[in-house]
């Protein structure tokens, strides 16, 4: 009896802690893109359909999925057929658990696997124009889906420990995550409003950037803001960190192509 008494606590205790981490800091209901921080100039260019600096990043991405590649030839078209048809809703799940390797993967971390391992070609560089293209490209097909990132199995620790990384004080200027897009969102820092720091926009176009770039970029823009240490591109911390984004906005809609000032 007193085994199972003991089994039973430490059921509960491991629940209430769990329930405990996923209490939102930021209600589900008054979540706000980063676009509604934004400008009129900024919202208007972003619906611009041809105005819109990012587009060409589509077309881009539009030409790499149908080109062959690989001493075999193969292109995305072959295996996925039309993104619009049967990609539609896939990046609003990413980051995501990789079922062969079992690491935790962004969009681009998968295409550039595909790359490789698929169709045998040149692997493609991290923020190349050509990953971000093609990221863009399929980010697309799925404009208007929710995000929802799945946070449970093999993935929990991921989420958990992303957690712990928006919670944590770093860089000289000993500041974390949540100071900023929690706790002072819709504040102005100098001239700009800070914003709840959602990633349901990327890769977007950054009119700072001149071009389009990925979460991970603009997470290690916000690394060198607080002057802290940055990890190597492709670092598991940051992957933990865009899961618990992912979770942290959940239900926010695919905004692509987006554009930030």
């Amino acid at each position: 009896m007193r085994w199972r008494c003991v089994l039973l606590g430490a059921w509960l205790l491991t629940w209430a802690q769990w329930g405990v981490a996923q209490q939102r800091v930021i209600p589900l209901d008054q979540l706000r893109s980063g676009l509604s921080y934004a400008g009129a100039d900024v919202r208007a260019l972003q619906a611009d359909e041809f105005g819109n600096p990012a587009q060409l990043w589509l077309l881009r991405g539009e030409q790499r999925w149908i080109e062959p590649v690989g001493p075999e030839g193969k292109s995305c078209q072959q295996c996925h057929g039309a993104v619009a048809q049967g990609l539609r809703g896939v990046a609003a799940r990413y980051p995501a658990m990789d079922r062969r390797s079992g690491e935790l993967m962004m969009l681009e971390d998968r295409i550039r696997n595909c790359r490789t391992r698929q169709q045998r070609g040149p692997e493609l560089a991290f923020e190349s124009d050509d990953l971000l293209a093609l990221s863009l490209y399929l980010t697309q097909a799925s404009a208007g889906v929710r995000l929802q990132v799945d946070i449970g199995g093999a993935a929990r620790v991921h989420w958990q420990e992303g957690e712990r990384l928006f919670m944590q004080r770093r860089g000289q200027l000993n500041l974390a995550c949540t100071h900023c897009h929690d706790q002072n969102h819709g504040q102005r820092f100098y001239t700009d409003l800070l914003s709840q720091g959602q990633p349901n926009g990327y890769p977007i176009y950054r009119m700072e950037w001149q071009k389009v770039g990925s979460l991970e970029r603009r997470l290690r823009s916000c690394l060198v803001g607080v002057r802290a240490e940055l990890p190597p591109w492709g670092a598991l911390q940051l992957r933990q960190l865009a899961l618990y984004l992912g979770w942290r906005g959940q239900g926010l809609p695919v905004e692509s192509p987006a554009v930030r000032k």
